[in-house]
């Protein structure tokens, strides 16, 4: 049995809480929030974020970040991407050394363009990171439906410490060195889900949302090599696999949010009705940023930036796609 804690009461954080004390680990969840925090010990559900999910009463709840991290043999940093600097800034006090943080967040900091567990290695040092990701809603997870995920590390070993802390027979892990992919597959399929929900704002079928998955993904393995990535990471799980799921499901903020933006709300009209964070509109900038860094075409990300920052429409940002110079599908295949 580990002794672990979750940083962050929202819907994947308190899904994982439950994963992981049904798997027999000591939990304990912090959250800022002092009513999120007797609510949730009153209430043994989340009934906001994750209703129908019932909160095992082996879980402790705090807003004592001290009493949260100290001495755990795991954290797991699952508050918003926007959100990792400030609270790891809170929590390096509090850290032992090689202490194992694993960030389950998915979003690029727009400022310095890091990943997040470069975030997390510059504001606390002493600590040993790794990241859990995939095609995986805390609403399915939360009810224990089978989910498949990919964690990553710098070391086998912390990889498959990682993986025996959350595997079981509904929540399958794989590892992965390719820390790099992984976290920008989970990142930037943020994005690409903003404009099929766009797409589906404005009635558009399922040629178009075909066709916005896999040009995403064509975007986002071109700039994730460019960078150092591996391909095959952005095929996997994290990579395809993560942008299927947050462009067709229910489930997905980042696709309800493109939605209300094609039904002709704005930006932050959007992101108020979702009540909660889009990451995607914090990881664009960054992701159109690195685009031009690396010089990348990234067609898809330029247009959903366009919406989100310059005051272009939807339907304008379809047509310019649309309309761009003709071209062949692949660079690499050429005429006999």
């Amino acid at each position: 049995m580990a002794n672990t804690a979750i940083i962050g009461a929202g819907s994947w954080g308190t899904a994982l809480a439950v994963l992981l004390a049904h798997n027999g680990h000591e939990v304990t969840v912090w959250s800022i929030l002092e009513n999120e925090v007797e609510m949730l010990s009153r209430e043994r559900e989340h009934k906001e974020k994750l209703p129908g999910v019932v909160i095992p009463d082996s879980i402790q709840f705090t807003t004592d970040l001290e009493y949260a991290s100290a001495g755990k043999d795991m954290v797991v940093m699952a508050v918003p991407s926007p959100y990792t600097r400030s609270t790891a800034h809170n929590m390096a006090p509090y850290i032992g050394q090689d202490q194992l943080i694993v960030t389950v967040a998915k979003g690029i900091e727009e400022d310095t363009l890091m990943i997040q567990t470069e975030i997390i290695e510059q504001e606390i040092p002493q600590a040993v990171t790794a990241v859990l990701s995939g095609p995986s809603h805390a609403e399915e997870v939360g009810r224990g439906l089978p989910t498949t995920v990919v964690v990553g590390a710098k070391s086998k070993e912390i990889a498959e410490r990682v993986q025996s802390y959350f595997m079981n027979e509904v929540f399958r892990v794989y590892t992965s060195p390719d820390i790099l992919g992984i976290e920008l597959g989970g990142s930037l399929k943020n994005v690409i889900a903003l404009a099929a929900g766009m797409a589906d704002g404005l009635g558009f079928g399922d040629n178009t949302k075909a066709a916005l998955v896999t040009r995403g993904i064509a975007e986002m393995g071109r700039l994730a090599v460019a960078m150092g990535a591996k391909a095959e990471t952005l095929n996997g799980l994290s990579g395809i696999g993560d942008l299927i799921v947050t462009c067709a499901s229910r489930h997905s903020r980042n696709r309800k949010a493109g939605m209300l933006i094609g039904q002709g709300y704005s930006m932050q009209e959007a992101m108020d009705e979702v009540h909660m964070v889009v990451e995607g509109v914090y990881s664009a900038k960054a992701a159109i940023a690195l685009s031009k860094k690396y010089q990348i075409d990234m067609p898809i990300v330029e247009q959903v930036n366009q919406v989100l920052f310059h005051g272009h429409s939807a339907k304008e940002a379809v047509h310019d796609l649309m309309l761009r110079q003709r071209r062949s599908e692949s660079d690499e295949l050429g005429w006999e």
